[in-house]
């Protein structure tokens, strides 16, 4: 997902999309483990994506405190 479409999204929409990708990042590690994973950078991607929405939870954390 672009980052911009991101930035557009409320903080709960992130956290839904931040715990879905948790779930999926779960999966993947289950199927690597099991041998039957058919894409490997699916879990680099989703893991970048995992860090995307932290970090914009965080300044958006930052924006609301200070």
């Amino acid at each position: 997902m672009p980052k911009t479409d991101l930035k557009s999204k409320t903080p709960d929409e992130l956290e839904t999309l931040l715990s879905n990708y948790k779930k999926e990042g779960m999966n993947l590690r289950f199927q690597k483990s099991m041998g039957q994973l058919e894409k490997p950078s699916r879990i680099k991607f989703v893991r970048k994506e995992i860090a995307r929405i932290k970090t914009l939870l965080n300044i958006q954390e930052k924006k609301t405190n200070a």
